[in-house]
């Protein structure tokens, strides 16, 4: 059998998950990868077979997606030709985590493709959803890597074809600490943000990672460091808590290693603020943005003691298994059908 995984880069999270769920992948098929996006700062240690610019969003730096320019670096005439050129006829599986060049192509050439992302649990009617209608971003969920079938992770097992987070053997082998300071991790705002405001609750320290710097630097009780996924982890680790984007690894790394969290949806981004109210309902603290009027409510959380209690120690073995016997199936109805 041989299955050919795609990865949409916009992000860290698609390429560490990918990370963790291969190697079990590679025990019963040869596996090739795809990767496609221009915003992951993480490598992939598997061969990559296939590389797109795809489809990707870049981030403004007051807490949102910088929409101009995402327009701006967006080519839909490459990433049609790109659709065109990938042929799939050696492929028995399409795996697509939310990427859109080996969805589209695997519904041109009728080839059997399964979403396995987080964001496939976002279409489900049972996961909590944004106040804040965003028919856009709702259509962008559809329609950006259409799949038939699919499998999503979620924080919570909102039902049946939902699962919980694939956490890096990384940081499951690790023994946390609580030190003195808090983890930041906020890419759609810029340093100066950041800096302005954290710098005003002074009893607590910061350890901020940046994709806006290449050096480290410290202003204050706030240390800036360059974007690393080792110093990351460690970091994370040993923290007291973490502030980050409502994105779904880092919050759930936070939550899994047991760590205060709180969280900032990006703007305008409609997943993010969906995983903002399922973190809500959950009890984590959630902020609308990053400035002065915050300061109370982060110097709330700095000194409260709350941490959210989730189990995340599955392994993913039951999902791959359940995804090799729904592919047998779907062969079988094939041919029953042919």
């Amino acid at each position: 059998m041989k299955i050919l995984y795609a990865i949409q880069a916009t992000g860290n999270g698609h390429i560490s998950r990918a990370e963790e769920l291969i190697p079990y992948f590679l025990k019963n098929a040869r596996v090739d990868v795809l990767v496609s996006g221009f915003s992951s700062e993480i490598k992939l240690s598997h061969p990559v077979t296939y590389k797109f610019k795809g489809l990707s969003f870049v981030f403004g730096e007051s807490g949102g997606i910088n929409v101009w320019e995402t327009i701006r670096k967006t080519n839909l005439w490459r990433f049609y030709r790109d659709i065109k050129k990938l042929k799939l006829n050696e492929y028995d599986l399409i795996i697509s985590d939310f990427e859109p060049i080996s969805a589209w192509a695997s519904l041109l050439q009728n080839r059997y493709c399964i979403a396995l992302s987080h964001q496939y649990s976002l279409l489900h009617q049972k996961t909590p959803k944004s106040t804040k209608k965003n028919y856009l971003s709702s259509l962008i969920l559809k329609y950006y890597a259409p799949t038939s079938k699919g499998y999503g992770f979620h924080f919570k097992r909102y039902s049946k074809d939902i699962y919980l987070p694939v956490i890096k053997k990384e940081i499951k082998e690790r023994s946390p600490t609580k030190k003195n300071y808090f983890v930041v991790y906020l890419p759609a705002f810029s340093d100066k943000i950041i800096i302005e405001t954290l710098t005003k609750i002074y009893k607590a320290n910061w350890v901020v990672f940046s994709k806006n710097t290449k050096k480290k630097y410290t202003v204050g009780n706030i240390s800036i460091k360059p974007i690393s996924t080792k110093v990351f982890n460690k970091k994370l680790v040993n923290c007291k808590g973490v502030l980050c984007g409502a994105g779904f690894e880092t919050p759930s790394e936070a939550l899994f290693l047991k760590k205060k969290l709180m969280v900032i949806p990006m703007k305008n981004q409609y997943e993010q603020l969906c995983n903002a109210k399922a973190l809500e309902e959950m009890g984590v603290a959630v902020l609308t943005n990053l400035n002065e009027s915050v300061v109370v409510e982060i110097k709330k959380w700095v000194k409260s003691k709350k941490v959210i209690a989730v189990n995340y120690e599955d392994s993913p073995q039951k999902l791959i298994n359940k995804i090799f016997i729904d592919y047998i199936r779907h062969q079988s109805e094939y041919m029953i059908y042919t």
